[in-house]
């Protein structure tokens, strides 16, 4: 954590080397941004179009707890320099190659012939994922100057949404059986592997190298034995598979028995008794299998893990901002979480008019509301950002709840004209629901402008001898909204309802501004930096 003693973190030029490292960040976000779709929201509308119920969809979020569970693995990747490449671009091209193996893998695999398999498959690829966000994460980190990271979450959530846009957005177009090119989900899959194959090319040979760990000023901190860190992260693993198993043999019939008095005489169908308990079960076995695998950590002694921690929590105020990183999110990860089921199952829109509006025009101003977030945020600094830009997404939640009480048709829409870019088409002209557009407008850019001051905000905490380590933690605790929430959501949505449930979801974000407002000293002094930038332009 810096001090407001030091210089403030407002540029005065954007020269050559800034602007290089600038778009270095966006090439990033791209490969970041591209497999998270694969297993969110394109795996939601592939599964909805076999007729996936919503709960299970819901359910099938979990295969994304990789990125709540990857500061454990993280400091493999702090501790370990690959041949050739240096300590981060070995990572990156080893994890890109993997991954496009991995979407291979899942293309080939039926999701409802094969459900288990299709899902293990997909907790793969976001575990190689997961992996390639670290390496992104801290590379990022390590890049950019203070100065320069304001500008630069926007430039990483620009390539980010780019990404998502045609992973999440462009192939929904192009497997609609009436609209698209007659792709199907499988062919889709194949041809992100080979995007990612580019990808790896690109990280090998265009990406500036970072200084030697030895050359920067933390290097005197001392560096673990190998041995010891590769031993103590198998010990977490070895612990966490140790708790995954016995919960799935204790934690049911444990949550049947808490869950049942909750039941009794209830009115509540018995598939509903039954997800809700499966639900208990999931906490249980969290609450089981998380402090064994710190046990672990503690008792092999995994020291890169311990320091990168030990080296968070010195700092005043780590825990708050801990708690502060889960919520800020959460509202909007929570009507999020299940956007694709409720547009194309609950309000009966085609994957095409989905595509269209809530993964192009939708993403795109998603971008432009990051690009804007981040130029305000020279003028707002941090703390007035995270509050404004918050504040917009939990009010931008409510036109969900207008639109799950008022339905399609009552505003005036537009009609997308046929086009065929080559690349994507539309074979007929596609009408667009006005309240739709108008909802995911106001969601999308809010949700930009958020996420550009977080990603801000989760630099500005980290130690650069410990990036991975301690980004990977940071954004792992971001994360578990976005993954935990969707069991939750679904069982809630099928409980209470659309509507309900989108106002639950504007109420999720309130604790945050709250603990934004106490925490707003701490905070403030985030936006100087008492040193100036380690890496040579």
């Amino acid at each position: 954590m810096t001090s407001p003693a030091g210089r403030a973190a407002i540029p005065s030029r954007l020269n050559a080397a800034a602007l290089h490292r600038l778009a270095v960040v966006m090439v990033l976000g791209f490969a970041s941004g591209l497999p998270l779709a694969l297993t969110g929201q394109a795996m939601q509308a592939w599964l909805s179009v076999e007729g996936v119920d919503v709960a299970t969809i819901g359910f099938l979020s979990l295969v994304g707890l990789p990125y709540t569970f990857k500061f454990l693995w993280a400091p493999l990747m702090d501790r370990f320099e690959l041949p050739g490449l240096g300590r981060r671009r070995g990572w990156l091209v080893l994890t890109q190659l993997a991954l496009a193996g991995a979407l291979l893998w899942m293309a080939a695999t039926s999701p409802t012939g094969a459900t288990r398999g299709f899902a293990l498959v997909a907790v793969l690829v976001a575990f190689l994922s997961a992996s390639q966000d670290v390496v992104i994460d801290a590379y990022r980190t390590d890049l950019l100057a203070a100065s320069e990271r304001g500008l630069g979450a926007s430039m990483g959530v620009l390539g980010y949404r780019l990404a998502m846009i045609l992973s999440g957005g462009i192939a929904l177009i192009w497997v609609d059986p009436t609209q698209g090119g007659g792709w199907s989900w499988p062919s889709v899959y194949r041809f992100m592997a080979g995007v990612m194959v580019v990808a790896a090319f690109v990280s090998a040979l265009a990406l500036p190298k970072l200084p030697r760990l030895s050359k920067l000023p933390h290097a005197a901190a001392p560096v673990s034995a190998a041995r010891r860190d590769v031993l103590g992260f198998l010990a977490v693993l070895a612990a966490v598979a140790l708790g995954v198993v016995v919960s799935d043999w204790l934690g049911p019939p444990i949550a049947r028995a808490l869950m049942a008095p909750l039941f009794a005489g209830s009115t509540v169908a018995a598939p509903l008794q039954a997800k809700w308990t499966d639900l208990a079960a999931l906490v249980l076995g969290i609450a089981f299998t998380l402090p064994l695998a710190a046990w672990a950590a503690r008792a092999a002694r995994f020291e890169t893990l311990l320091g990168g921690l030990r080296s968070y929590f010195s700092q005043r105020g780590a825990a708050a901002f801990l708690a502060f990183i889960v919520l800020y999110k959460l509202g909007d990860v929570f009507a999020g979480s299940l956007m694709t089921p409720f547009l194309l199952q609950a309000m009966a829109y085609s994957t095409a008019e989905v595509g269209v509006v809530n993964k192009v025009i939708g993403l795109w101003l998603t971008i432009g509301g990051a690009l804007i977030g981040g130029a305000l945020m020279l003028r707002l600094g941090l703390w007035r950002a995270l509050l404004i830009f918050g504040i917009l997404q939990m009010v931008s939640n409510l036109g969900f709840w207008w639109l799950a009480v008022n339905g399609r048709g009552v505003l005036p829409g537009l009609t997308i004209p046929a086009f065929d870019w080559g690349f994507v088409k539309l074979i007929h002209a596609t009408p667009v629901d006005g309240g739709l557009l108008l909802v995911i407008a106001c969601e999308n850019l809010a949700s930009g402008m958020g996420t550009a001051a977080f990603v801000a905000f989760l630099m500005s905490l980290c130690n650069q001898r410990f990036t991975a380590t301690q980004f990977a933690l940071l954004s792992a605790f971001a994360s578990v909204g976005r993954v935990w929430v969707g069991p939750l959501a679904g069982v809630l949505a099928e409980s209470i309802g659309w509507p309900a449930f989108f106002i639950v979801s504007t109420l999720a974000a309130l604790p945050a501004l709250v603990m934004l407002w106490w925490l707003r000293a701490p905070v403030r002094a985030l936006e100087y930096d008492a040193s100036a930038p380690l890496l040579d332009d």
